[in-house]
């Protein structure tokens, strides 16, 4: 049997193994690898970051097969955008290519799947910030699936903008100190539109074992997985390995 026949083999087992148990609701992931993907290959950069938009395309298909509601993407960090060069200008212009293809993707409208941007979106590109507004604008009713892309997004900018909230409904009178709970803080974050803010598993590829600052709140009882794959040679089977792992971890959620 050749490898491809192997392959199938060991695909269908795994999927049929993880069906049997819970699966994660939300995952969320931190897209690595995809210049170092580039460089092993002998390719260029933009190569790694167009082949890594495919595999984006792909991990939709595969999280709509296993009935994976939630999905958080980590595209772009706030501190790449200090950046003035060619790579992130290419970075802008692939990403707003991608969501305009969305925009008119039909599984997005058949999963009734709401896409919002995480992040300070406003300091991104004219161009860009239209085609995310057109999106969200289009899928805003949509509660069955949510697609989150976290797109100038820092972590700690997240925190500071909810203690920003926070702090102007304690000044207009229509939140008292006192009142400030865990409650207050997840409706002040950039994920509070979510039936269920926390991701059960964070994954990231490439190797990298931290999180830079993703989801600071929002992680404090996921499950991390990571994975010596750069994420352009992502495959399902990569995914499913990754949720067979969430599956066998003991999560007591802090009890």
């Amino acid at each position: 049997m050749n490898l491809s026949g192997l392959y199938s083999i060991y695909s269908n087992k795994l999927e049929k193994e993880i069906r049997n148990d819970s699966l994660p609701n939300h995952i969320a992931i931190i897209l690595d690898g995809n210049r170092r993907w580039a460089r092993r290959n002998l390719v260029v950069k933009e190569n790694g970051h167009f082949q890594g938009a495919d595999t984006v395309e792909n991990l939709l298909d595969w999280c709509e097969e296993l009935g994976i509601k939630i999905i958080t993407l980590y595209v772009l960090s706030a501190e790449n955008l200090a950046r003035d060069d060619e790579e992130i200008h290419y970075l802008y212009e692939l990403i707003n290519a991608r969501l305009e293809k969305l925009y008119h993707d039909p599984r997005i409208h058949r999963n009734r799947m709401r896409v919002k941007a995480i992040g300070r979106v406003e300091l991104l590109p004219q161009s860009l910030k239209e085609t995310l507004k057109k999106l969200e604008d289009v899928t805003k009713d949509y509660d069955t699936h949510y697609l989150n892309v976290a797109i100038a997004y820092g972590g700690q900018n997240e925190l500071v903008d909810a203690v920003k909230k926070i702090a102007t409904k304690i000044k207009d009178g229509s939140l008292d100190v006192d009142s400030i709970n865990k409650e207050v803080i997840e409706s002040s974050l950039y994920t509070s539109h979510l039936p269920q803010s926390s991701p059960d598993m964070i994954l990231r590829t490439s190797g990298e074992k931290r999180l830079s600052g993703f989801l600071i709140w929002q992680s404090a009882y996921s499950e991390l997985v990571f994975m010596d794959v750069f994420w352009p040679e992502f495959r399902k089977i990569d995914l499913m390995r990754a949720i067979r792992t969430f599956q066998k971890r003991a999560r007591r959620l802090g009890k």
